[in-house]
């Protein structure tokens, strides 16, 4: 039985297409061959404000251009979360999107003055996929993939998606043309994997 999947799509320039938006297709089609449900977000395409206040955050009201990006979150199993690495970290519109979404009352709920007692997106799992300039073995073991390691930690894990793996694509501008095929291949199997 294949999973409900939702594609997350978290580069900020959707005027044409990246290597980041291949390797989302790519997993998007092996996992439709592998029998599941996929469904995509494109975080570009959508119209939202910056979070400004902790008060904002817990008591405002979700944008409506996010509701249903919400909802297909809550309808997800696996969520497979794509994105280039800016300035050491996602870019500002992929985290302000999931400021935006993971409010309280859905992405956890609390008893009395404990916000954080319930997770509530547990039962979901993830895949992290982040391209970036840099070997992706720098990344990961000179920089200690901070920003990866914060996003499954600070966010993912807080809500209570677990686990969560990690697939890291370094030096993407100098891919040759049979090194971009391997990563696009390697993306078709884990979406056939569901994984």
């Amino acid at each position: 039985m294949g999973k409900r999947i939702l594609v997350l799509q978290g580069h900020p320039d959707n005027s044409q297409r990246h290597f980041g938006h291949a390797l989302a297709d790519a997993y998007a089609a092996g996992a439709a061959k592998g029998g599941h449900e996929v469904r995509h977000i494109e975080v570009a395409s959508l119209d939202f404000p910056l979070l400004r206040s902790e008060r904002e955050w817990e008591q405002g009201s979700l944008p409506a251009a996010l509701a249903d990006a919400q909802q297909t979150i809550k309808w997800a199993e696996h969520l497979v979360l794509f994105f280039p690495l800016w300035l050491g970290d996602m870019p500002a519109s992929f985290k302000g999107f999931l400021e935006q979404v993971a409010r309280p009352g859905f992405a956890f709920t609390g008893e009395s003055t404990n916000p954080f007692m319930h997770k509530g997106l547990t039962g979901r799992s993830a895949r992290v996929v982040v391209t970036m300039g840099m070997p992706a073995m720098v990344y990961r073991w000179y920089f200690r993939a901070h920003s990866v390691k914060s996003l499954e930690r600070n966010i993912l894990g807080f809500v209570g998606i677990a686990p969560v793996h990690e697939t890291l694509i370094g030096r993407v501008g100098e891919l040759t043309w049979e090194a971009a095929h391997q990563w696009l291949a390697k993306l078709e199997d884990l979406g056939h994997a569901g994984a």
